[in-house]
C-alpha cells in the first residue's frame, strides 16, 4: 500500500495511525508543489513545467525555503510511483485529502497521471465530514493534519476506488483550470475550483498592516489568524514585494537579509515616530 499526501504535516499523522492499526502499513509519498497557487498552463508539458519553476523560484527567493524548493521534483516521484505500481501488480495508492484548495488542486494533477491502473487507486476525502478532537469536542478539519490519528484509524473506511467516470470528467476539470491559468485557485464545495486573480489575497494583506510600520512575521500571524482560505507564507511574502512595487505598501529592509529585515507599512500614510517603537 502507497499513501499519497500533498502537505508535509499529513506524513506524520499517517503514520502515527498505522502504529495504531497495522493494516494501514506501507509508505507515505507527498506531492510538494503547491498547486493551488501559480501558471499552471501546458503544465505536464516541458514548457509549461518549466513556467512554473521559473515562477516558483522568484517566489522562493529571499524565503527560508530557498533550498527546499530546490529540490522539489514531483515529476520524479510519479515517475517513480508508477514504476513501483508497475513492478508491482498487487500494489494499490491511497490518496488522501482534506477539504482545501492545495490537496484538491494536488489531487487533480495526479490523478489525471493515473488513469491506466484504475481499479487499484484509492481516495478518501474527508469533505465536510466530523472528527472528534482532543478534548472530545466534534469539529470539521480542513487538513488531514488536524485530525487525530486514532480519528484516521476509522476514516479508512471510508476509502473507495476512483471510479473510471471520474477518470474522464476530473481530467476534463483540471485541464479547464489549467486552460484558465489563474494564479489563485480556491475551493468553492466538494471538487470545485475556482479561479482568482493573483491579486485575491491583496485585500486582506492590507487588512492585516496599517499606517503603522510592522515586523513581517507580526503581518504573518494577523494575517494567517483571519484567512479563510490560507496561502502559504512564501506566496505572501511575493505579493507583498509586488504590492511594493505597485505602490500599495511601503517596504523597510533589506530581503536579502531575510524575512527578519523586513518591516512594512501602507504606502504613504503618515505615521508618528512616537508610535512606531511599539509597532514593532
Amino acid at each position: 500500500m502507497i499513501h499519497i499526501v500533498f502537505q508535509y504535516n499529513d506524513i506524520e499523522t499517517l503514520q502515527k495511525a498505522m502504529e495504531l492499526d497495522n493494516s494501514l502499513q506501507g509508505e507515505v509519498i507527498q506531492i510538494k508543489d503547491e498547486l493551488a497557487v501559480g501558471p499552471i498552463a501546458n503544465i505536464y508539458e516541458p514548457e509549461g513545467y518549466q513556467a512554473r519553476r521559473d515562477w516558483w523560484k522568484e517566489v522562493m527567493e529571499f524565503s527560508p525555503y530557498t533550498e527546499e524548493a530546490s529540490i522539489v521534483d514531483d515529476k520524479l516521484t510519479v515517475h517513480n510511483l508508477l514504476k513501483s505500481l508497475d513492478e508491482n501488480p498487487a500494489e494499490v495508492v491511497w490518496i488522501w485529502m482534506a477539504q482545501n484548495q492545495h490537496d484538491v488542486c494536488g489531487y487533480y494533477w495526479l490523478m489525471s497521471q493515473l488513469k491506466a491502473y484504475q481499479g487499484r487507486v484509492f481516495v478518501l476525502y474527508l469533505n465536510n465530514l466530523p472528527f472528534i478532537n482532543e478534548k472530545g469536542g466534534i469539529f470539521y478539519p480542513t487538513n488531514i493534519f488536524e485530525i487525530l490519528p486514532k480519528e484516521i484509524v476509522k476514516a479508512k473506511r471510508l476509502n473507495r476506488p476512483i471510479t473510471l467516470s471520474e477518470f474522464e470528467i476530473d481530467p476534463d476539470e483540471w485541464k479547464k483550470i489549467c486552460a484558465d491559468n489563474t494564479y489563485v485557485r480556491l475551493l468553492e464545495g466538494g471538487k470545485k475550483i475556482i479561479g482568482k486573480g493573483a491579486d485575491n489575497y491583496d485585500k486582506d494583506i492590507l487588512q492585516a498592516t496599517n499606517a503603522e510600520p510592522q515586523k513581517l512575521s507580526k503581518v504573518f500571524a494577523t494575517l494567517f489568524g483571519k484567512m479563510k482560505s490560507r496561502a502559504g507564507d512564501a506566496f505572501v511574502a511575493w505579493r507583498i514585494r509586488e504590492m511594493a512595487k505597485e505602490g500599495k505598501l511601503e517596504v523597510q529592509g533589506d530581503w536579502s537579509k531575510g524575512w527578519k529585515e523586513i518591516i512594512i507599512r501602507h504606502a504613504g500614510a503618515p505615521v508618528q515616530a512616537a508610535e512606531t517603537t511599539d509597532a514593532l
